[in-house]
């Protein structure tokens, strides 16, 4: 197991839980409450800290609509985002049944 330290000026992105309604297949509904995962934002490099599992990544503008979306596979450590991005926006992390929505400024 590789292990990566990281040292970030802020803390990491404050993410809100909330279950998805669709049924994932192959998955059984949710039984306990899912702690969301440690993601820090440094320009336009997102880092994960720990081991995570498979998220799908979104990154939505003002009007709710995806300009970015990737696989963050559980291998990866860290996620560039396009340099193009400039603002402010919504950042959802997807696992099953469990979607993690925060802030970021890029």
């Amino acid at each position: 197991m590789m292990m990566s330290t990281y040292v970030f000026a802020e803390g990491p992105i404050d993410f809100s839980v909330s279950i998805i309604d669709e049924k994932p297949i192959g998955h059984d509904r949710p039984k306990a409450p899912m702690r969301p995962p440690v993601v820090y934002l440094e320009d336009h490099t997102l880092a994960f800290v720990a081991d995570h599992p498979e998220y799908i990544l979104n990154i939505k503008d003002e009007d709710g609509e995806v300009v970015y979306s990737t696989v963050v596979y559980s291998t990866l450590t860290q996620v560039t985002l396009p340099s193009i991005l400039s603002g402010e926006y919504v950042i959802e992390l997807r696992m099953g049944y469990w979607l993690f929505t925060g802030w970021i400024e890029l």
